[in-house]
């Protein structure tokens, strides 16, 4: 019986999905814990592709219980859509595997406009989904949202509900469109949204969800006594909004304290903290990237060989070397216990890898993450590359030069290296220790 936490340690789209997924082979129950459908999972079982925005990864697997806990922002036209697609493919959605937290707050179509409006605002953007997640949680702390308990106490409560949050976008819209007319912006202008409008949003999805709704703390408690739980983390250490890249940051926090709070899961329970990282480095959105490859062509290649493209938004990422800078930053604020490293098999087709051991700043070298990151210049140790990892099924069948690089991840880090996935699939995963 373990709990166990699943955290990335770079910009997100490090694969926290498939780890989750290959962890839940042996688990009671998994809990997506943090974010909303901003964050994207994608799990390739059996050669078959899933993509996921706020379902766990766990979902595919029947015999695992899989719930949303309440540090989720749920969309609920989002969450029925993807709920009805996956039983369309075949996946089995029954009460008895799945619940959604009473607790969860939702998501609304006037928190998208506020998205737009606030990146509209912004001389720096953010470069946000768009999906409305930040104006939720602004909602959550001003405690004026709505959560999954409020659709189903009736027409009355629900209007009163809806009425009460939608104040602060009636006047802020009426305001911005004030702003895009006196200063002749091509911005689109911000639609009037009435509380009727997000009543019937409300009515028409609640049928989808409403019998997975409910109080979740109960069954968690009875499974930590009996059997192993996953808690799946969203989005990653370095969009943390306390120790991530802020305000280039997501509205969360999804390090490992966060998502276990996020779960309804205390510190002292938990057993382990395994971060999920890519062999090199991807980003979407904007904010300081250190080991940011500026050669298009380099990095076109990495792209296209790595497919990174935002689950979620489908943006083009921006990618680059390995940060161990980073990596090493992370370990003690996520109480590392392990580490999962993919793409082992995507940046060996590089002859020559760069990975970056220290940042020069301000005239000397450091090996930690200062909170002006955008003034350091990566300091790079090469490894040897052009291997395959085909066919290898363990650590020691894999090329020399791959077991020396992740040797020195284990090394530079002071982390043990748990899984390596060279390949989408989750069969394609070397267990090491």
């Amino acid at each position: 019986m373990a709990v166990k936490i699943i955290v990335g340690l770079q910009y997100g789209d490090e694969g926290k999905g498939r780890a989750s997924h290959y962890e839940s082979k042996n688990a009671w129950m998994v809990i997506r814990a943090t974010g909303g459908a901003n964050a994207g999972h994608t799990v390739v079982a059996n050669g078959k592709k899933y993509a996921m925005h706020l379902l766990p990864s766990s979902i595919i697997r029947p015999e695992v219980i899989s719930l949303i806990g309440p540090g989720v922002v749920a969309d609920i036209k989002i969450l029925a859509e993807e709920i009805t697609k996956m039983r369309e493919a075949g996946v089995q959605i029954e009460y008895n595997n799945f619940g959604i937290s009473e607790r969860t707050h939702l998501v609304f179509p006037h928190h998208k406009q506020l998205d737009r409006l606030y990146e509209m605002l912004k001389r720096e953007k953010v470069g946000t989904t768009g999906r409305g997640i930040g104006p939720a949680y602004e909602e959550k702390a001003r405690r004026t949202n709505l959560r999954m308990y409020d659709l189903l106490q009736g027409k009355e409560h629900l209007v009163y509900k809806l009425d009460e949050n939608l104040k602060v976008y009636k006047f802020l819209a009426e305001k911005a469109n004030e702003f895009i007319k006196d200063h002749n912006l091509k911005e689109a202008i911000f639609p009037r949204i009435c509380v009727e409008e997000e009543y019937q949003y409300c009515l028409k999805y609640i049928p989808v969800i409403k019998k997975f709704i409910g109080d979740i703390s109960e069954e968690i408690d009875a499974t930590i006594r009996r059997g192993d739980i996953i808690i799946e983390g969203a989005q990653s250490f370095y969009l943390d909004n306390d120790h991530g890249d802020y305000p280039m940051s997501t509205s969360s926090n999804p390090n490992a304290s966060g998502t276990a709070s996020g779960a309804g899961i205390g510190p002292t329970l938990v057993d382990e903290v395994i971060g999920v990282m890519k062999a090199y480095t991807s980003r979407v959105g904007n904010g300081p990237f250190v080991t940011k490859i500026e050669n298009s062509e380099v990095s076109d290649k990495l792209r296209k060989l790595g497919g990174e493209y935002g689950t979620t938004t489908g943006r083009p990422r921006d990618v680059g070397w390995l940060d161990l800078v980073m990596i090493n930053h992370a370990k003690n604020p996520s109480g590392l216990t392990s580490l999962c490293v993919n793409h082992l098999d995507t940046i060996g087709k590089f002859d020559t890898i760069p990975v970056c051991v220290a940042y020069r700043y301000k005239g000397r070298e450091i090996q930690r993450v200062p909170i002006d990151k955008e003034n350091c210049k990566p300091v790079f140790r090469e490894f040897k590359g052009g291997w395959s990892t085909k066919g290898a099924t363990t650590f020691e069948e894999l090329p020399k030069e791959a077991q020396d690089y992740i040797n020195f991840i284990e090394e530079y880090v002071g982390v043990p290296v748990k899984y390596i996935g060279v390949g989408p699939d989750e069969r394609q995963t070397i267990i090491k220790s």
